[in-house]
């Protein structure tokens, strides 16, 4: 769908303008099973910070191979082995996600990295691998570089913005990573379909629906939080009538000494 859209618009005119939103909103559609894939290798850091950093420099270093990838996609679409080895990769991802990696305190699996810099080739090369997918065919039906490079730059913002909401969204619905990782299975074995036989590949309308249908499976349930009972909560109020009491008994204390005294006083 958006390769209708880039092509039906050859040069950034009016039209173009137009189509911008369009563009954004289908990016964002179309980009959210590479989002989760991207938020979920950057949860394999552990602090909050490393993970938007992984996020910023890694989608820098995606852009940059995506501008790489359609200045030379007339010599990739050559080569079908380049689509193969980017379907590989992703059936690796959901292969790692499903079957793989390391058990976290809940039980759950996630990939762990040891630093920032084991993270970030990872993320570039997973978008690299999106981009396959949708860049090449871009190409293919629009032949002007610069509205190429302008859906290029519009995903890779959504992206960022994306893959930073997943992060806090991955850790409330307990079925939107799973989610996520069943669309990109979809994205490779689309990309080794297209490999086969480029009449078997599904309009991108299947696409979205797929991606829709998914994703309201993924937010359909939340994280149940930890309730502390009531009766468990305890509050220490202060016992103030010992308190009283006593300052009370010192007052009659020092009365009835004083009343001593003064009658001693007078005896004498």
């Amino acid at each position: 769908m958006l390769d209708r859209l880039l092509e039906m618009s050859p040069t950034l005119g009016g039209d173009t303008l137009l189509l911008l939103p369009v563009l954004i909103l289908l990016e964002l559609v179309l980009s959210a099973d590479n989002a989760i894939a991207l938020a979920a290798i950057a949860q394999g850091l552990d602090t909050e910070a490393l993970q938007k950093k992984a996020l910023d420099i890694g989608l820098v270093a995606a852009f940059a191979l995506r501008i790489l990838l359609i200045l030379a996609a007339g010599w990739v679409l050559k080569y079908w082995q380049f689509e193969v080895a980017g379907a590989i990769y992703l059936l690796w991802l959901v292969y790692d996600h499903f079957l793989g990696g390391e058990d976290d305190e809940e039980g759950g699996k996630r990939h762990r990295f040891k630093g920032l810099w084991q993270a970030i080739p990872t993320i570039a090369l997973t978008d690299l691998a999106f981009s396959l997918d949708s860049v090449t065919t871009a190409i293919a039906l629009s032949k002007d570089i610069l509205i190429v490079l302008l859906g290029g730059t519009i995903g890779i913002i959504a992206l960022r913005f994306m893959a930073g909401l997943f992060i806090r969204w991955l850790e409330i619905y307990v079925h939107l990573e799973d989610a996520g990782f069943v669309t990109v299975a979809f994205v490779g074995i689309r990309l080794i379909v297209r490999v086969i036989d480029p009449e078997l590949v599904p309009p991108e309308w299947v696409m979205v629906t797929l991606i829709f249908s998914l994703f309201a499976w993924g937010f359909s349930k939340k994280v149940d939080l930890p309730t502390v009972a009531k009766s468990e909560v305890s509050v220490t109020i202060p016992n103030l009538s010992s308190a009283v009491s006593d300052t009370e008994s010192t007052d009659n204390l020092e009365d009835l000494v004083a009343a001593g005294e003064d009658k001693q006083s007078e005896a004498t």
